[in-house]
């Protein structure tokens, strides 16, 4: 865990992820950095070495997604802390869809895996987004390979970091926001 000192703002923020190939993994960082300028206590974590979210007052996951599904680590994570996360405040993202254009078009109207939607309902998150990623194709494996050239999926680098930071930003602000209506 990447754990880093901040003034106390009464919340540490767990972001936590699953990624293949590293551009999840950039996304949460990038996230992590933008709460950390918020003032926030962050700690940045692959999904499968998070033990316990009970240190969490808010957490921020995410997934790389591979045929409209989330890593299984962040699914298993999603599921196991389901009673914990429906009671502080939770947003969800997913990144993957490669190609120019809004990420939600090139899905399709997809928003997040469908079998994960209830647990997601349950927990209630914040908000939910869907984040370009990226394919390299010398990172991937035969079977990915392979899955790339049958769904025609664009290669290169399509992150968006600017729109990941901005989104990180509202995150933290409502945090705040919420920290200064509670009078703390």
């Amino acid at each position: 865990m990447d754990h880093t000192t901040q003034p106390d703002t009464g919340h540490h923020v767990l972001v936590t992820y699953a990624s293949k190939y590293g551009s999840t993994e950039a996304i949460a960082e990038a996230i992590g950095k933008s709460l950390r300028e918020e003032g926030l206590t962050v700690d940045v974590a692959r999904c499968k070495g998070v033990k316990d979210l009970a240190p969490y007052t808010a957490v921020v996951m995410g997934s790389a997604v591979y045929v409209g599904r989330w890593r299984r680590e962040a699914a298993d994570l999603l599921r196991r802390g389901e009673a914990q996360l429906a009671n502080v405040p939770v947003w969800l993202f997913s990144s993957g869809p490669t190609g120019e254009g809004e990420a939600e078009e090139l899905l399709k109207g997809w928003h997040f895996p469908s079998a994960l939607q209830s647990v997601a309902d349950r927990i209630g998150p914040h908000d939910i987004a869907v984040f370009h990623g990226a394919l390299d194709r010398s990172k991937l494996n035969p079977f990915d390979a392979f899955i790339v050239r049958n769904v025609k999926a664009s290669l290169g680098d399509f992150r968006d970091l600017d729109a990941v930071a901005a989104w990180a930003r509202s995150i933290g602000a409502e945090l705040q926001h919420e920290r200064m209506l509670a009078g703390v």
